[in-house]
């Protein structure tokens, strides 16, 4: 990683370098991404339907 030009909370010019374990391909993660934002999409639909039964 390189270090890169930023400035802090002050507004001083700083460099920020970047750590970590950072994946360049997300294809194995998409399937629990599907997954949990069907999930999500599901509950949204079941509460609109909830709530419009109310009515």
């Amino acid at each position: 990683m390189q270090n890169q030009p930023t400035i802090d909370a002050e507004g001083k010019s700083t460099e920020i370098q970047g750590k970590g374990r950072h994946d360049p391909c997300v294809v194995p993660r998409a399937v629990p991404i599907v997954e949990a934002m069907a999930a999500l999409v599901l509950a949204d639909f079941w509460l609109l339907h909830k709530t419009r039964k109310l009515n």
